[in-house]
């Protein structure tokens, strides 16, 4: 089994049933096969692509979006999603570390192209402008034969770039197992079926949405309702009445909006997740309490393709807690020599199960840390307690969540250390009411070098996405550092913490 061939045995038992809505489009499975099934032709006649060939994505949520996805798949090459906040700096590094030579983009983006064949001269792009629309089904319920790819559970599906603790993004390998397997033990917990609608408002390039809202939905039998109006949670929520959405996987500031909204609204979902970012224990218990339907809190991480554990949809859930361990995988907290801790010992939490990637695109070394025993280091300390659940007690080491996007220090500070005359670069994240942390940067130049603040600011953003960009820069004489040369990271929050008070 492959995820094309998983997909084209589910439109084949239900051809006319709608698979995705999107503003007042709709498509219904077969419709939607036949439209993957004509880009995985183009894919691999027209283009060339062949099997285990990576293929970028960057494009904004859309339909075309969707449908290349399964294009991809079914032209068995590895699809490679990427961040559409990105600058061309940072796609032009994931598409020479993975070896993309086509690109599926969109015209609004690609007016960036010529700043990425200036560093990768032989790349080709492929517009969904060019999809042409829906093509008429061949037949209902028929199949085109690239959707019944030949490609093996082992094989390589999909490449999901992370931020790196290193400063450069690693690209995570899940294979279509990997994603069958997680997808499968969602369906378990989350009771997913053919009956459900998936509300789509997170950015498709989520390894989360990969998973959860597409694949999930689509290999079930169900529906995808893909937001059409981003911005105002007014006329995303009109859509998704509309459309009766059966399942809200959102981040906790759209929670928030919602528990404070003066009267409870009428909301169509049977279920809510919340992820990307900690949930308030307030928030929590303002919205189950206003709408009384559940709210669960999960856990993940792309490299598990992505989902670990979640809080019970029947039974007992805790506040505060990422809950039990999914179907079918495991999850412990560790010493650092790899002994098993028992409940109340604070650990790295340790995942273990079939959803776990097969390593780091070309970068052994790196793959070779993730791993201890067989099972995969996240990074992240917790303990759980006697009943099984988990908590989290800190994260991966000096990792940001800004808007809910993961965000490492020292990929900015890299960007820093380019600008003529910094000597020193240190990066730290600072509460932020609005978007839950921000980066702020420490510099220290060489001497005799001056540095307008909103010159160095302003060269980042040419450089990174908008979200990693410092807002402030505070100039130092020098970095403070300990006996063996670090840079302390704590004496900068402590700087901080006292000109708050002050």
């Amino acid at each position: 089994m492959n995820l094309a061939l998983a997909f084209a045995t589910s439109a084949a038992q239900r051809p006319e049933k709608a698979a995705l809505y999107y503003g007042e489009s709709e498509w219904n499975y077969a419709a939607l096969q036949a439209w993957a099934g004509a880009v995985a032709e183009h894919l691999a006649g027209g283009c060339g692509v062949k099997p285990g060939d990576r293929v970028g994505i960057w494009l904004k949520n859309r339909p075309e979006f969707i449908v290349a996805v399964l294009g991809v798949l079914g032209a068995e090459a590895v699809l490679v999603p990427i961040n559409n906040f990105l600058k061309p700096d940072e796609v032009n590094y994931i598409l020479a570390d993975a070896g993309i030579n086509l690109l599926i983009s969109e015209e609004e983006l690609l007016v960036q192209a010529p700043a990425l064949t200036a560093a990768r001269p032989g790349l080709k792009f492929m517009p969904v402008e060019s999809f042409g629309g829906m093509p008429a089904p061949r037949e209902p319920g028929g199949t085109r034969t690239p959707l019944l790819s030949a490609s093996r559970e082992a094989d390589l599906a999909v490449i999901i770039y992370t931020s790196g603790t290193t400063g450069r993004p690693k690209g995570a390998m899940l294979s279509h197992g990997n994603l069958l397997h997680n997808v499968n033990s969602c369906r378990i917990v989350l009771e997913t079926a053919e009956l459900d609608r998936m509300a789509v408002l997170l950015p498709l390039f989520h390894s989360y949405m990969l998973t959860v809202g597409v694949l999930l939905p689509l290999l079930v039998g169900g529906t995808i309702v893909l937001v059409k109006s981003l911005g105002q949670t007014k006329l995303i929520l009109q859509e998704l009445c509309l459309r009766q959405a059966t399942i809200l996987p959102a981040i906790p500031p759209l929670y928030r909006a919602l528990a404070s909204s003066p009267t409870p609204l009428n909301l169509p979902f049977r279920l809510c997740i919340s992820g990307s970012a900690p949930l308030p224990l307030q928030v929590l218990q303002d919205f189950e309490a206003k709408y009384h339907l559940p709210l669960i809190e999960g856990y993940g991480l792309s490299e598990a393709s992505p989902v670990v554990a979640k809080n019970p949809l029947r039974g007992v859930r805790k506040p505060g807690s990422i809950g039990l361990p999914i179907a079918n995988v495991e999850l412990s907290a560790q010493d650092d020599q790899g002994r098993l801790l028992g409940p109340g010992e604070v650990g790295e939490l340790c995942v273990r199960g079939g959803n776990v990637m097969q390593g780091y695109w070309n970068n052994p070394e790196e793959t070779a840390k993730a791993f201890r025993n067989g099972w995969l280091l996240t990074g992240d300390l917790g303990y759980h307690d006697a009943d099984g659940y988990f908590f989290i007690t800190d994260r991966k080491k000096d990792m940001l969540l800004v808007n809910g996007n993961n965000v490492y220090p020292r990929e900015i500070e890299e960007v820093l250390y380019q600008y003529p005359g910094v000597k020193e670069a240190a990066v730290i994240g600072v509460p932020d009411a609005r978007r839950g942390e921000q980066p702020l940067a420490f510099v220290a130049t060489n001497e005799g070098v001056l540095i307008q603040e909103r010159a160095l600011i302003q060269f980042v953003r040419e450089k990174m996405a908008d979200y990693k960009v410092p807002k402030r820069v505070v100039f130092l004489p020098a970095l403070p550092r300990n006996a063996t040369g670090k840079i302390l990271k704590t004496t900068l929050r402590e700087l901080i913490s006292q000109k708050a008070q002050a």
